[in-house]
């Protein structure tokens, strides 16, 4: 059961793993669960329900704000990776957060670093096609972090769904004692799914990217309808993201919701994922089959 805390305390910030791994063992010594909410920074409305939902289910919460440099490919956006710490720690003091994981790249990965968590099958597919080290590097900076704060509980976004369902199977591959809660996508009220990227967006690009929560919703209301045919629901969801010329779709697919193979005939709890190309920014987004379809306003977007 979730203790109280017995008064407010400020919120702290860690700089290494030992002053990490220090504090939560003072916690653990006094039988507190812990959650975990690791994340990239730049946060939105998307990173805080995670933190809520941590908050809500757990004594203490652990968010770690760090660009991963293992999961960028070599003509990725590491380097232009939006960040801004400051207003990352207003966020998280108040959605409640209790400590703040802010480690510089030598503090994760020495310079002989040679040991890597890789994820066969799951990680082929969709993002995996075109990202081939990507999800060796979530998943290597995710055990890290497991071994470090040893959390009761970890917690993703939906948007990120092959993420997510990995991480999944690599818990109960590896015989990680954390229970791993997935949160629904939180979207902006024109539908775009909330992303530290959508500030690369331009105007007119922006007002282009309402394009996928269209497809989606079009998506989700065959198969609300009783399609159970991928070849037909993918048709006219490519239909619908060919309407905007600013859209470059990289993949739309049909996948089985846990091991994200392709399926020709879909049921409820398998994925339906994208990602299209709106100028030079890469967005994602997808739904899962028998989930409440999404809700957003038709009119201007916040670019308008």
């Amino acid at each position: 059961m979730k203790k109280e805390k017995e008064d407010e305390k400020t919120m702290n910030t860690v700089n290494t793993i030992n002053e990490l791994r220090e504090q939560v063992r003072a916690w653990k010594a006094e039988g507190l669960t812990i959650g975990l909410c690791p994340t990239m920074g730049y946060l939105h409305e998307g990173h805080a329900s995670l933190m809520d939902a941590s908050v809500k289910s757990c004594d203490r919460t652990v968010a770690s704000v760090f660009v991963n440099p293992i999961q960028f490919g070599p003509n990725e956006d590491l380097a232009t990776y939006p960040r801004d710490f400051e207003s990352d720690c207003k966020l998280l003091e108040a959605h409640g957060v209790d400590l703040v994981f802010h480690p510089e790249p030598a503090e994760m990965y020495a310079d002989d670093f040679c040991t890597f968590v890789d994820i066969d099958v799951l990680s082929k597919t969709l993002c995996g096609k075109t990202r081939p080290i990507h999800f060796r590097g979530v998943c290597t900076v995710i055990t890290k972090l497991l071994n470090t704060v040893t959390p009761d509980k970890i917690f993703f976004g939906q948007k990120d769904a092959q993420q997510l369902a990995i991480i999944r199977r690599m818990v109960r591959d590896l015989n990680f004692n954390v229970e791993v809660i997935g949160c629904p996508i939180v979207r902006e009220a024109d539908g775009l799914a909330k992303s530290s990227r959508n500030t690369y967006l331009n105007p007119d690009e922006r007002r282009a990217a309402r394009i996928l929560s269209r497809a989606v919703r079009l998506g989700q209301s065959i198969a609300d309808e009783g399609e159970r045919s991928s070849e037909k629901l993918l048709a006219a969801m490519r239909e619908r993201l060919a309407s905007e010329p600013m859209a470059d779709v990289e993949y739309v697919e049909v996948v089985n919701g846990e091991n994200m193979q392709p399926v020709d005939t879909f049921r409820e709890g398998d994925l339906v994922a994208m990602a299209v190309r709106i100028g030079g920014t890469r967005l994602i987004d997808n739904f899962t089959v028998g989930q409440p379809p999404i809700e957003f306003q038709e009119g201007q977007s916040n670019a308008d």
